[in-house]
């Protein structure tokens, strides 16, 4: 990986934010989130938790980048004007998160659900009971049908079922999903999307950079809220990354480190039905990975006990390892489904495959879907186009990029996901890929996005 200038006002701020880049591919991205704007693109830039305030207060600046720290350039890497810088992540997509429906907030079984645990008087969702009329209170609505589920009901708006403090489970559909804008959710965003995942706020770096006992909850609470709110599927991004972790773990401190902090975020949004368990492990490595397995015998073994304390402290999450370049270029590829193997035979729960997809408008649309169907495939398991973005200023063109590969994705049982990195022009990690303007001016792209998917 080559570090870019961008990198230092990062370092300054206290925290590592940023995408990694690099595969020895000369198309390759990455994304940061220092300089460069990460996803919580301030003026372009990000809101890098650090010298952008937290994902709140707009970010650094960057001309629509994720201000990470990250990432390679070459000839044919996909740049944008969200500089990537060192390592940061290409994480355009973001995203894996099929099994986090927008039926979650109250539960299938849990509160909510037939065992009415969210109470008889109302399934436990933002409606205040009746069996949960938008699905937060259970599919089928078994935790409430008798009552009204009034606010003092443990199902009401206060209860266990509530939206405040839901747990959901069970399958969930399909999505087609977005990330926050300069470190905020716009007030638009649940008319157009039904998942979320946050751009910076849920890096553990973002979370806990300041210090062990230092946690910072206040960003990720107000996204958490809003979906519940807004019967929006909740995705983590993400707990292991090489290029945005806390500065005080190592490998003597490694394993319970992460334990707790897996646990600390569990317990605090319980509803979270997706998450980016390891984030770009063909990349940059955490430096503490010694410390919580190393390779081991299976090659990854540090990998295959992350999963495994992620489904202890989140055992209804949908658990997803994701990278970039894996559909785009032929040794990624082949280098996710080795990982993949390796890590499904040493026991490890992984569920699903991320695909960040942020270089889908260099490729032909045959290379794209030829490399996923390989992928599933060859590892039997679903697919998550986690941080996809299309970076062409051309509208049409734009507009049949995303039709094809929308097309093929939704029409293909095995991808059970997709999330958009981002959607407000001027406001993305990469030139040329936001959707629809400030005041909300829509793309020919986006135009037709909503008209395929109905909303």
């Amino acid at each position: 990986m080559r570090f870019f200038s961008k990198l230092a006002p990062i370092l300054a701020a206290g925290v590592l934010l940023g995408y990694p880049l690099g595969c020895s591919e000369p198309q390759v991205q990455s994304q940061s989130e220092g300089t460069g704007g990460t996803d919580d693109v301030g003026s372009g830039g990000s809101t890098a938790e650090g010298t952008g305030g937290t994902v709140e207060s707009g970010g650094q600046s960057g001309s629509g980048g994720e201000p990470e720290t990250g990432g390679e350039s070459g000839s044919g890497g996909q740049s944008g004007g969200g500089g990537e810088t060192s390592t940061g992540e290409p994480s355009g997509t973001g995203g894996r998160t099929v099994m986090g429906g927008r039926q979650g907030s109250g539960g299938e079984s849990a509160a909510g659900g037939s065992t009415d645990t969210a109470g008889a008087t109302g399934t436990g969702g933002r409606t205040r009971g009746t069996g949960g009329g938008s699905a937060i209170g259970g599919r089928t609505g078994a935790g409430g049908t008798q009552g009204s589920g009034g606010t003092q009901g443990s199902g009401g708006t206060q209860g266990s079922g509530g939206a405040t403090t839901p747990t959901s489970t069970g399958p969930l559909p399909k999505f087609f999903g977005n990330i926050d804008t300069r470190g905020s959710i716009r007030s638009d965003f649940a008319s157009m999307w039904d998942q979320f995942t946050p751009e910076n706020a849920g890096k553990w770096g973002s979370v806990q950079g300041g210090g062990q006992s230092s946690f910072n909850w206040a960003s990720l609470d107000k996204m958490y809220k809003y979906c519940n709110d807004n019967n929006i599927i909740f995705k983590e991004h993400c707990f292991i990354w090489g290029s945005q972790q806390p500065g005080w773990v190592d490998n003597s401190n490694g394993e319970a480190a992460v334990k707790a902090w897996m646990k600390a975020f569990c317990e605090r949004y319980p509803n979270t039905r997706v998450i980016d368990v390891v984030n770009e492990p063909l990349h940059p490595v955490p430096k503490y990975r010694d410390g919580i397995g190393g390779a081991g015998s299976s090659g990854w073994d540090w990998i295959v006990n992350a999963l495994k304390w992620a489904r202890e402290a989140c055992p209804n999450a949908v658990l997803v390892v994701n990278d970039y370049n894996t559909i785009e270029w032929s040794n990624e590829n082949g280098r996710i489904v080795s990982l993949v193997n390796a890590v499904k035979k040493a026991g490890g729960p992984i569920d699903v495959v991320g695909c960040q997809a942020h270089d889908i408008a260099k490729v032909s649309q045959s290379t794209m879907t030829s490399y996923a169907q390989k992928i599933i495939d060859q590892t039997g398991l679903p697919l998550h186009m986690t941080e996809m973005d299309i970076g062409i200023a051309d509208d049409n063109q734009q507009l049949q990029k995303m039709k094809d590969f929308v097309t093929w994705a939704w029409g293909n049982s095995k991808v059970t996901g997709i999330t958009y990195w981002g959607y407000i022009v001027g406001a993305t990690w990469r030139s040329n890929t936001g959707l629809m303007t400030d005041s909300g001016a829509k793309r020919s792209a986006l135009t037709w996005l909503l008209d395929f998917l109905g909303r």
